[in-house]
């Protein structure tokens, strides 16, 4: 029987499967383990290293509740089918973003052949695990959803589908997609300039969990599908807004909050900043902002995209070094010389990632005089930046201040709109993935766990 007192939450990573034993009374990491991800045989290897050696340094995890989150074998791929590039194709990709996925495709049907526009989509070098179809506001042209399903039907998809377009179409759009998985959530844009995700995130979470992960074959044996709870993505955003909200009025959250997770193949940025109305006027977004975002940079990271990100940052003498690490994604540097060419890729895939989420402001001349224009997220007054990844975890003295050098302070050029006053902090334990798997089934145990971060010996 599990014991009460304790939980083991994992992540099966891409490269490595982390582990950590968490005191549910306390709020606190007891141990922690990580081993190589098993792909090539067993990714319940790799955790089965794992236990054993959270069990030596603690016998009571052998009996402890599990609670897991997986990006192994490609994470969870999406392919969004809107109607408008620019409206409901874009919300979508937001969307799909925010559940924790990779964005594999956005697809906009108008105005394009359907065969054509849904082989872009679904195509063998896209890979889709899960298809989210929009088209339409509430109340309004019906036909744009129904016609992206019967292409979709007629493409032979037979994978999961996420309907998130005009509610009174679904209906008939569920009797078209018939013996195909799908599931119904609300419109992602039920009024032009709304923005809904929640309902959307949700239903891609449950198809993640229902078709993707034994779709992956990622073990053999029936307790990987039964530990895991979402997409790793998903589930830090789930940590992520629990230490920017809190729970309640007598747990509150620490306020505006950016995370910056630098891996080996991407560097995600998550953020939980409360939207100024008049800030949201001055957007040159067609889709409205959302207090809750992710974006995902799939040319830059340490090792598998490299190369990518030396080329993207203009920095042609770090080519060979960015080579060696995309050739060898197990490489680590055993000198000064390779640390410092890994904080130099980090700290150009943290300045761009960021950048690229908070977008920028500027003057511009109108009708009505100089006004100010802004795309992206504001970050300027975020009272919180979290570096994730292990170029941080386990960098020498400094180094989150030496890679986030260029991306913070009030004297950045280019009206970039980046932290300029936040306190800085690592997750050097790893905390807000466990956060987010306790989120759910112990919120106290996870509110004590997240606070961690900015006041690590309290609660």
């Amino acid at each position: 029987m599990p014991s009460a007192d304790l939980a083991v939450c994992v992540d099966f990573g891409s490269t490595f499967t982390k582990a950590a034993l968490v005191d549910l009374g306390e709020g606190r990491i007891v141990a922690s383990a990580s081993h190589r991800t098993t792909i090539e045989t067993d990714v319940l290897d790799a955790y089965d290293a794992c236990l054993a050696d959270l069990t030596a340094a603690d016998p009571r995890a052998a009996a402890a509740e599990v609670l897991a989150c997986s990006s192994a074998g490609g994470g969870l791929r999406i392919a969004v089918v809107g109607n408008e590039e620019l409206v409901t194709a874009e919300a979508g990709r937001r969307v799909a973003l925010s559940s924790g996925g990779k964005v594999v495709a956005v697809t906009a049907m108008a105005g394009r052949p359907a065969e054509r526009a849904l082989g872009d989509a679904l195509g063998r070098t896209t890979r889709p695990d899960v298809v989210l179809l929009t088209g339409g506001t509430d109340g309004g042209n019906s036909e744009v959803l129904v016609d992206a399903a019967r292409a979709l039907a007629a493409s032979g998809w037979t994978g999961p589908v996420v309907v998130a377009g005009n509610v009174e179409a679904q209906a008939e759009v569920a009797a078209i997609l018939g013996g195909v998985p799908h599931v119904l959530a609300d419109n992602v844009v039920p009024k032009i300039g709304v923005l809904a995700p929640e309902s959307a995130r949700a239903a891609i979470r449950e198809m993640f969990l229902a078709h993707v992960i034994g779709g992956k074959h990622l073990s053999s044996r029936a307790d990987f599908t039964a530990m895991v709870r979402g997409a790793t993505p998903d589930v830090v955003l789930t940590g992520v807004e629990l230490l920017a909200r809190g729970l309640d009025a007598a747990h509150p959250g620490v306020g505006d909050v950016v995370v910056v997770d630098v891996g080996g193949a991407t560097t995600d940025v998550h953020s939980v900043v409360e939207v100024d109305p008049e800030d949201a006027q001055l957007s040159r977004e067609v889709v409205a902002t959302t207090p809750v975002t992710r974006t995902v940079e799939g040319d830059l990271g340490m090792r598998w995209s490299a190369v990518t990100t030396v080329e993207a940052a203009d920095l042609p003498d770090l080519a060979e070094a960015a080579a060696t690490r995309q050739h060898d994604p197990s490489y680590l540097p055993d000198d000064d010389a390779g640390r410092d060419d890994d904080e130099a890729i980090a700290r150009a895939a943290v300045g761009l990632a960021l950048r690229r989420h908070a977008g920028r402001s500027k003057v511009v001349v109108s009708p009505e005089g100089r006004v100010v224009e802004r795309t992206g997220k504001d970050l300027r007054e975020v009272d919180l930046l979290v570096g994730s990844g292990g170029v941080l975890r386990h960098g020498r003295d400094g180094v989150a201040a030496r890679v986030l050098a260029t991306s913070t302070g009030r004297d950045l050029d280019g009206g970039w709109q980046l932290p300029e006053h936040a306190r800085v902090v690592v997750d050097t334990d790893y905390v807000l993935a466990a956060a987010g798997l306790l989120a759910g089934p112990h919120p106290e145990a996870a509110y004590r766990l997240v606070l961690r971060l900015v006041a690590p010996a309290a609660r």
